[in-house]
């Protein structure tokens, strides 16, 4: 069936007014020096702590040359920096700078208080109608999101029974998503057999995430050495990603390890683990090594340690 022109004509009536609403035909987005496709490509590259240039490329569908001249003069004022992949030289990795940064939290903060002041306008049940629309706009051309989990999510202490949970869900998880074999499992079964034959409460401690009375994720913080302490086995159940479990989990490890006296904490972990690595990243983690990639688990592991500064 045609789809009739007066609808075509809606829809772009729509666009039109959004982006006025939202200031986006303007020079600067957010009162800033930069476009909105800057600020999309400052927002994407914020998201991890690099970035391959072509996946960048076609995450927001850019022309390569206009890309391209956009990251030469980031570059150039300090934004990113750029160089090839360890892993592929033909590749590309750019990341951003300390000042790049700076200039995503500027934009961040700006966007949020303007939708902020957008809604602050409305009264409770319109703002309700609005967000509603919103998400129905959404659903209708991009799919529904998976439905958010939900009651209250609590961490609680190990109980009986945990840690052999953790050990099944270790290895059930990493089999069916990363095609690792069993040698993953019995190493997760040695870490946590370590863990209760040398623990030591004043500095060491692990979390059991739940959900309506339901386990649905663990960490653990260990002692490493007297200044270091290390974030091991974060796990959350798949269907309950997004809510923001593992965030609850790396944040509660933070604090706990930050008032135990740990100048920092560390972490290892894969290239392939991305929705991990982007917790890490936004609880302050930095990628501080690569690792060669080795044969472990049945697999070629693309090993990285990452830290954080407690003091």
């Amino acid at each position: 069936m045609p789809v009739p022109a007066h609808h075509v004509a809606t829809v772009r009536d729509f666009n039109r007014f959004y982006t006025r609403v939202l200031g986006l035909l303007g020079d600067g987005h957010v009162r800033t020096p930069y476009s909105l496709t800057e600020a999309r490509v400052v927002f994407e590259l914020a998201q991890r702590p690099e970035t391959e240039v072509l996946a960048l490329r076609r995450a927001l569908d850019l022309d390569a040359g206009y890309l391209s001249r956009m990251l030469a003069r980031f570059e150039s004022d300090g934004l990113v920096e750029r160089e090839r992949s360890a892993d592929d030289a033909r590749r590309q990795v750019v990341r951003l700078t300390a000042r790049g940064r700076e200039v995503f939290t500027v934009l961040d903060e700006r966007s949020a208080a303007q939708v902020r002041t957008l809604l602050d306008g409305l009264t409770g049940a319109d703002r309700d109608r609005l967000v509603e629309a919103m998400r129905t706009v959404r659903e209708l051309l991009d799919g529904p999101d998976p439905a958010p989990p939900g009651g209250e999510v609590v961490l609680r202490p190990l109980a009986p029974g945990d840690l052999g949970w953790v050990v099944q869900r270790n290895g059930e998880l990493y089999a069916a998503e990363c095609g690792w074999d069993r040698t993953y499992e019995a190493l997760v079964a040695r870490v946590v057999a370590e863990y209760v034959e040398r623990h030591d409460p004043e500095c060491e401690n692990a979390w059991i995430a739940e959900l309506d009375g339901r386990r649905v994720g663990s960490i653990f913080c260990v002692r490493r050495d007297a200044t270091t302490a290390q974030l091991r086995l974060l796990i959350v159940e798949p269907d309950t990603r997004g809510a923001g479990i593992g965030g609850k989990l790396v944040d509660e490890c933070v604090r706990f390890a930050r008032a135990s006296g740990y100048e920092s904490i560390v972490l290892w972990t894969t290239a392939i683990q991305e929705p991990a690595r982007r917790i890490y990243a936004r609880a302050g983690f930095e990628l501080v090594d690569k690792e060669p990639p080795s044969e472990r688990f049945g697999d070629t592991v693309h090993g990285e340690t990452w830290a954080l500064t407690l003091k």
